[in-house]
């Protein structure tokens, strides 16, 4: 049997070794990464490798070893995949153990900080305001505590919690302080129960992905039915297994965009990576993606446009009382309280605590009241709060006056009275005074908010604060449209909150359900939204948005959900993580064309000649030089440029307008040098050698499209790129198996076929591309 806990000393040194040898521990958290083996078998165990490893096999069985080449193609893009994604791993992996939340328990009599995989059962957990709760447990003190379960049960009313009452791992601690004594650890706790859903990611869904996958399922169903069917039409007219292996093989190679997928997954984790290095900690890949295609960020005040260091500037008393008279009073409910917020702690650091004042019952914060309060030995209860909350049919004249004066200075206004009890609303409150308080703003708030202001991103700031005096703080920060704010207490639950999005920049004495219902008003009117907070009144709404920004300083319930967490609780940080999330995915978007060339041109020749009585002209290792020259090794390079400009969301509208016309134009040349072999008599491989060049000279103009606009460090890659294609077809053919091109009599040939390339694939792209293709809305 367990050695029993006490509430005040906590378990023994020995106790808690007992309980850990009998397994009673907290398990790990989940890591946010993909085991080593996971990444491994993930980038080697794919529908396409399994493709390449049978026809290598096929090939095999044919003697032409060098047709093979591909296969390495295959292995490199593998090897360098599951590298990128280890290191990357191992780089989060390390950062997310220095961010996870720690718990404070009660040992020995002493407090003490844990990592949270440390718990035991029996533990005396403390908890506040702010905290996730991370194993089960039940409430030993009474204190009041107010308990957000709506991870779990999907209410979202804050439930108080009395001794004896059950707490829940995944819900978050709303308002007050409180212990508990742990019941349940690991996978015994009702949240892992659950598969974990109470601290589970809110699903990210990745259109690029999503895209990719659809053109992968598509080739899926008619890669194989086509490589069937062309090498029993080959076998039928010709009886030559060799070259109807070989042939057919090209052809299912050609359909097969390598790369691309492990591409976008490696160009994410390396874009993690960066933001690593730049201190902020990437919990979805895919989020990266959703904050590149963000058109519009909604900020707490509090920590992101201010500091959160907060000062405290005055005390103002009515007629009938006196400042010292305030000043205790609000300093006998915050200590009453023993909060640590940052309102608590600037009270506190001007007001000493008062002596003789016997607390009986205590009432947190909490963000949907907007108030805390205390009752004493005397019988008496006094409260601290928000004006409008605490007095919802309005303050007397002066003091109004007060407020709003202080207000449009950027003040946050308190006020500090006695009531006739602390139900909701306060019953008769009677108005001690005021207390204003300062929020610095952050040194380079103008800067960082000025950046998101160009790459034309809209800037939203919702906050419980005064309307007023959030203005003030927005203007100072030179937000646009600051003067344009609303008190969202005056706003009725069945509002148009679309109408608010459209009308308003800031948004004033906002409830933690409000944000969430401002956020999912302006996505369903096609915007996508990221929200940014560090409090547990923000979590609905961070939850609500396309993604979240948390800083690490802030509440764990906040960094708990978050999508990124500013491990330095840096909002600047966010330029880079915008400018990173949109490098990514233009680059991407720009090189998937290059990819789907081949995959297009590849299935529709393959279709044509099952139809045609000719042989279809391409064996594999012919395309591997080009593919590797023209596509694979300048698409890893173009990933890595700068290209912040907005993301769109057209991505499939961009790859056609680009590689359909590339596609089409290889087609129309390819049937034409095939026709030209049964007219002339030319042999199979200089009939391949020439279509395979006028491949690499259509591939090279669409390089040379999506390249632009130009660099020296772009123009370079593309110089070489071009001297690599010479080299390939006339230095070093013969390791590709590729006949001489220097024999003047084919020059005449091939020499004006190449030239016309570019007025050819100018002309399908402004005449297919751009009036025909450009039309078409390609997300239904």
């Amino acid at each position: 049997m367990h050695m029993a806990t006490t509430k005040n000393q906590g378990l023994t040194a020995a106790a808690v070794t007992q309980r850990v040898q009998a397994g009673a521990v907290n398990t790990t958290m989940t890591p946010l990464t993909r085991s080593v083996s996971q990444i491994i078998a993930g980038n080697t165990f794919t529908l396409f490798n399994l493709v390449n490893v049978v026809l290598g096999a096929l090939i095999f069985t044919t003697g032409s070893y060098t047709n093979l080449l591909f296969l390495g193609v295959a292995i490199v893009n593998t090897a360098i995949g599951t590298f990128q994604e280890i290191r990357a791993k191992r780089q989060l992996d390390s950062l997310t153990i220095l961010n996870q939340a720690k718990a404070r328990v009660r040992r020995d009599g002493k407090e003490a900080t844990i990592p949270q995989d440390q718990i035991v059962v029996d533990d005396v957990v403390l908890i506040r305001r702010g905290d996730q709760i991370s194993v089960d447990g039940t409430v030993i003190v009474d204190t009041h505590v107010e308990i957000d379960e709506s991870p779990l049960t999907g209410e979202p009313n804050a439930i108080t919690k009395a001794p004896g009452d059950q707490l829940l791992s995944g819900s978050f601690v709303v308002a007050g302080n409180s212990e508990m004594r742990v019941t349940h650890v690991g996978n015994q706790t009702f949240a892992a129960k659950l598969a974990l859903e109470a601290k589970s990611e809110r699903e990210s869904t990745s259109q690029l992905l999503a895209t990719i996958n659809r053109i992968i399922q598509v080739l899926t169903w008619i890669l194989i039915p086509l490589g069937v069917a062309l090498f029993a039409v080959s076998m039928f007219r010709r009886g030559d297994y060799n070259r109807a292996i070989l042939t057919t093989s090209a052809a299912v190679i050609g359909m097969i965009p390598e790369g691309l997928v492990l591409l976008t997954n490696v160009a994410l984790a390396v874009s993690s990576l960066h933001l690593a290095k730049k201190r902020v900690l990437v919990r979805s890949l895919t989020a990266i993606e959703a904050l590149a295609r963000v058109d519009t960020i909604c900020l707490d005040k509090t920590g992101t446009i201010t500091s959160g260091k907060l000062k405290l500037i005055d005390t103002i008393a009515t007629s009938t009382h006196t400042k010292a008279e305030v000043d205790q009073v609000a300093a006998a409910i915050i200590y009453a309280l023993n909060d640590d917020n940052e309102t608590a702690l600037a009270i506190k650091a001007a007001m000493p605590q008062p002596k003789f004042w016997t607390t009986t019952e205590t009432v947190p914060f909490s963000s949907a009241r907007k108030w805390s309060g205390a009752s004493f030995s005397d019988g008496n209860s006094y409260f601290i709060g928000a004006p409008e909350f605490t007095f919802p049919n309005g303050l007397p004249t002066a003091a109004a006056a007060i407020v709003k004066n202080a207000a449009q200075k950027g003040l946050r206004v308190l006020v500090v009275g006695k009531s006739a009890g602390l139900t909701n609303p306060l019953p008769d409150p009677e108005l001690f005074g005021l207390i204003t308080i300062a929020d610095e703003l952050r040194p380079t708030a103008i800067e960082t908010l000025g950046f998101f202001a160009k790459q034309d991103v809209d800037l939203k700031v919702i906050s419980g604060d005064n309307p007023v005096t959030v203005a003030n703080v927005a203007r100072q920060a030179q937000i646009a449209g600051a003067d344009r704010y609303v008190n969202m207490a005056t706003i009725p639950a069945n509002a148009d909150f679309h109408a608010l999005m459209r009308d308003y920049t800031v948004f004033g004495r906002v409830t933690p359900e409000q944000k969430r219902s401002l956020i999912a008003a302006y996505q369903e009117d096609n915007h996508t939204v990221a929200m940014t907070g560090d409090g547990v009144n923000d979590v609905l709404a961070m939850r609500q948005a396309d993604c979240s920004i948390a800083m690490a300083s802030g509440a764990d319930a906040a960094s708990a959900i978050a999508d990124f967490v500013l491990l330095d609780s840096n909002f600047d940080a966010m330029t880079g993580v915008l400018n990173e999330g949109r490098r990514v995915i233009n680059n991407i978007e720009s090189v998937a064309s290059l990819y789907l060339i081949k995959t297009m041109y590849s299935a529709a020749l393959a279709a044509i000649f099952i139809f045609l009585n000719m042989d279809y002209p391409i064996v594999p290792i012919y395309l591997t030089p080009v593919s590797a020259v023209a596509v694979a090794i300048p698409s890893f390079f173009l990933t890595l440029e700068p290209n912040f400009a907005r993301v769109t969301g057209q991505f499939l509208q961009k790859v056609m307008t680009y590689a359909a016309p590339a596609s089409l134009a290889i087609v129309l040349y390819t049937l034409g040098l095939t026709w030209l072999e049964y007219l002339w008599h030319i042999p199979f491989n200089t009939t391949g050698t020439l279509v395979v060049f006028m491949i690499g000279c259509v591939s090279y103009n669409v390089l040379f499209r999506v390249s632009r606009p130009f660099n020296r460090y772009k123009f370079g890659m593309v110089v070489i790129v071009g001297v690599a294609l010479f080299g390939v077809f006339f230095v070093v053919n013969p390791l590709f198996s590729l006949v001489n091109l220097w024999d003047w009599r084919w020059f005449l040939l091939y020499a004006p076929l190449a030239v016309s390339t570019v007025p050819v694939y100018l002309l399908l792209q402004e005449f297919l591309g751009r009036r025909i293709l450009a039309k078409i809305n390609w997300r239904h």
